[in-house]
């Protein structure tokens, strides 16, 4: 089961089921509020709303999944070969930050260069997990359970601001330069979990990462677990799992974003996020 959310006119959005070539309304105004119900398995399994055919939709049309998550959890350095081109060790705990819901845009919205910050702007493609449940102190097993699904999202990067300070923040916030979505795609209670194969970025016609996802440090359900030792995260809140090697940053020369590129970032089974990197005005 997929689940995304559609804008249907400004201001107004609507939560979906995506079956093969139409969106069924939940009756929800975004995924976010669609998970906030204990029963929302069953509620966007047996959706019966209006209806829109996916082939009619305009790219503008759909708005990241969960518009305002609660927390934004973001993990650094969390694939070995990334670990490794940025020459650091293995690390024995995730390195969190975070992001504002302020920075996320649609899987298909402009990534907008902003004029005060936009000569070193990298891409960072990474899987979203997304909350179906709270999570409090749970173990890795329970922390499985309340995974409602995964996105792609890519963690758009000023590195100028992110290295002004040994704090990142600064740099992994700025407002509406984030892309996340298509969709979440669920992660059944029974049968093989939908994460697997690989994480692809490319910036026009070069693809500068790939990785299989199973090169990850921390897997989704060991960041749940750790991320709620610390704080309750809610359905809805997204953790950023982290990048693999590729990123422009770690290249000789150093390589950004500039306008008129296209910044493509895919996860197998996931989706794709597509998106125009413009000049601010």
């Amino acid at each position: 089961m997929r689940l995304a959310t559609l804008r249907t006119a400004p201001g107004a959005t609507v939560a979906v089921r995506l079956d093969d070539d139409v969106a069924v309304e939940t009756g929800h105004a975004d995924v976010g509020a669609l998970l906030a119900d204990a029963s929302w398995r069953e509620l966007a399994a047996g959706a019966d709303g209006p209806r829109h055919v996916l082939a009619e939709l305009a790219p503008t049309a759909w708005a990241p999944p969960v518009l305002r998550p609660s927390k934004i959890v973001c993990v650094g350095l969390n694939y070995r070969n990334h670990i490794l081109e940025m020459g650091r060790e293995l690390p024995a705990h995730p390195t969190l930050f975070a992001k504002f819901a302020e920075a996320l845009i649609g899987p298909y919205d402009p990534i907008v260069l902003p004029a005060h910050a936009g000569d070193a702007v990298d891409w960072e493609g990474e899987v979203a997990v997304v909350l179906g449940a709270p999570a409090r102190r749970l173990d890795e097993e329970a922390a499985a359970r309340a995974i409602a699904g995964y996105a792609v999202l890519d963690d758009v990067t000023m590195r100028d601001y992110q290295y002004r300070t040994p704090q990142w923040l600064q740099g992994k916030t700025f407002e509406a330069t984030t892309p996340f979505g298509p969709w979440v795609t669920v992660r059944p209670e029974d049968g093989p979990d939908p994460l697997a194969g690989e994480l692809c970025t490319a910036v026009g016609d070069e693809e500068v990462q790939r990785t299989d996802v199973a090169d990850m440090v921390f897997g989704p359900a060991a960041l749940v677990a750790y991320v709620s030792q610390v704080v309750t995260l809610n359905p809805g809140d997204v953790i950023a799992t982290g990048t693999p090697g590729g990123v422009g940053h770690a290249r000789r020369p150093a390589r950004y974003l500039r306008p008129g590129d296209v910044l493509t970032t895919s996860v197998t089974g996931l989706g794709e996020l597509r998106n125009d990197v413009r000049a601010e005005a």
